[in-house]
């Protein structure tokens, strides 16, 4: 299938990267991008040879934010009853497979947003972040006064959300919110060595993983753990269980199959 804001590649055995295409608004999210990546998410889950995905953007923009254009003469009522943002939000907030956001230069707004929506980020020394939304008389919409603070802390939630400052790539690596900065040159192959180290785990167990470190900003630390010990005795229940740990015992590289 074709978009015409996206940018769909398949650069090795179960990675899909997906490269936002809108260089004309510096890949301001719209309601047909929003709406295409809705649409690669439901062909990648019904997909099992695609086990991860990278989003990125441009080397000068991530995303600079929302469209503006698209939202500035919009009513209360046309915003509610298109529940606008929220659609798009829930399908990657819900997708079971993980996702890598390799961020360069700005990740502003909805491009914040929709970067803290992805399960980690890998950002180039050149990333920006930010959520200038006050600038304009409005706020985040898409997550940014939830995420932010659960990822950096609220002084500098209240900070970045109240003032529009921006955070470097250092910075967010210290305060949390990226998990690597790497040279501008190197970030695509970074965050798709990274895709590609998961697609090679036991897609059972990546699928697991994932919706329990989730589950931690949902739940009580006993309730976690729980549920943390009752998935972990669920996977010896499959093929691939096994085949990890003979691989391990045999010092050979496993073949998780899915099963």
């Amino acid at each position: 299938m074709s978009y015409e804001t996206l940018i769909v590649e398949t650069p090795s055995a179960g990675v899909t990267l997906v490269r936002l295409n809108r260089p004309e608004a510096l890949n301001a999210l719209n309601s047909q991008l929003l709406g295409e990546l809705a649409a690669v998410l439901d062909a990648a889950e019904a997909d099992d040879s695609v086990r991860c995905l990278v989003l990125t953007g441009s080397e000068r923009a991530f995303a600079a934010g929302a469209d503006i254009k698209e939202m500035s003469d919009k009513s209360y009522a046309q915003m509610f009853a298109s529940d606008f943002f929220g659609g798009a939000a829930r399908r990657i907030e819900q997708f079971r497979k993980p996702i890598i956001a390799a961020v360069s230069g700005f990740a502003l707004g909805g491009g914040c947003e929709l970067a803290m929506l992805c399960d980690f980020i890998i950002a180039s020394e050149t990333a920006k972040f930010g959520q200038p939304e006050i600038n304009l008389g409005v706020m985040p919409g898409i997550g940014g006064t939830q995420r932010l603070p659960r990822a950096v802390g609220k002084a500098k939630a209240m900070d970045m959300v109240l003032t529009a400052r921006m955070m470097d790539a250092a910075e967010a690596e210290r305060a949390g919110l990226v998990s690597r900065v790497v040279p501008a040159d190197k970030l695509l192959d970074e965050a798709l060595a990274a895709a590609a180290k998961i697609a090679g785990q036991s897609p059972l167990a990546v699928a697991m993983n994932k919706e329990l470190v989730n589950a931690a900003f949902e739940t009580t630390l006993s309730t976690g753990v729980t549920m943390e010990r009752r998935l972990f005795h669920s996977l010896f229940a499959f093929d691939d269980q096994k085949e990890g740990m003979a691989a391990f015992v045999e010092k050979r590289k496993p073949d998780f199959k899915g099963s």
